[in-house]
Parts: structure tokens; sequence; C-alpha cells
């Protein structure tokens, strides 16, 4: 179960820097049209990546606590990425209808994400926290 975990985190955390990459790239950390705000992508970002190293160092030490300081930060970074992925629906479903109209907005940034990294990285997310929060409850483990 633990080495599950880590195999979904750093899948998902993979999917997630190649969306962060694609953001970064068409200009979303600069505001402009972006209906992401740049504190929510980056506090996303910044918690999953020491969930991820706490849940390393928990496979190091087997200490519950840290199996549990994992998942508490999960918590956070689930509800960050529901109020991204809740933001970015209606502008993928919005499409380009008036990119080029005169005077138009410019397209927000998260408008380029490719619709199955999306799928896949929230998928391999939801998995990760069921089997980081199994572990901690020590289900399936030896």
């Amino acid at each position: 179960m633990d080495i599950a975990a880590l195999i979904t985190w750093v899948i998902t955390a993979l999917g997630g820097f190649y969306l962060l990459g694609a953001w970064l790239s068409r200009g979303g950390a600069k505001g402009g049209s972006s209906r992401l705000p740049v504190p929510v992508v980056f506090g996303h970002f910044a918690l999953a990546v020491i969930g991820l190293i706490v849940w390393i160092a928990y496979l190091i030490t087997d200490r519950d606590a840290l199996a549990w300081t994992a998942f508490g930060l999960l918590v956070p970074v689930a509800l960050l990425g529901f109020t991204m992925l809740a933001r970015w629906l209606p502008v993928r479903r919005a499409g380009t209808a008036t990119a080029g109209a005169a005077g138009a907005q410019p397209e927000p940034a998260e408008r380029h994400f490719p619709v199955a990294v999306v799928a896949a990285h929230g998928i391999l997310a939801v998995a990760t926290v069921l089997l980081v929060l199994l572990a901690a409850l020590g289900i399936g483990g030896s």
C-alpha cells in the first residue's frame, strides 16, 4: 500500500508538473485573463511537494506520525485542486468562440490544458489520497 501510494503520487506529480508548465508558458502566473489565482496554483504545488517529501520520509522511517502528516497535507492539496477544477471547467466549456474578435479578452492560460491530462491528474490524485489514508490506517500493510 505504501509503495502504491508513492507510485500514484509520483505519477500524479508528473501530470501536475506538465499542467503547471503549460499554465506558466501561456502566461498564467502573470495574471491577465487566467481564472486560476496564482496563490492557489503555487499553494497546491508547494503543499503537494512537501507532502511527497514527508511521504518519502515515512517510507524510510516507518513513523506513523509522518504518514498522518502526509495525509494532512493532502487535504488542503485536494481542496485547492477541486477549487482549480471548478474554475477551469467554465473556461474549458467556453471554448474559443470570442478568441479572434476585435477587443476580445485574451484566452486564459488554462484553456489549453489537455482534458486527458487534467482527468488523469484528478483520478490519480483521488487514488493517492485514498492509498495514503489506507496506509496511514495500517490497512493493506505487511
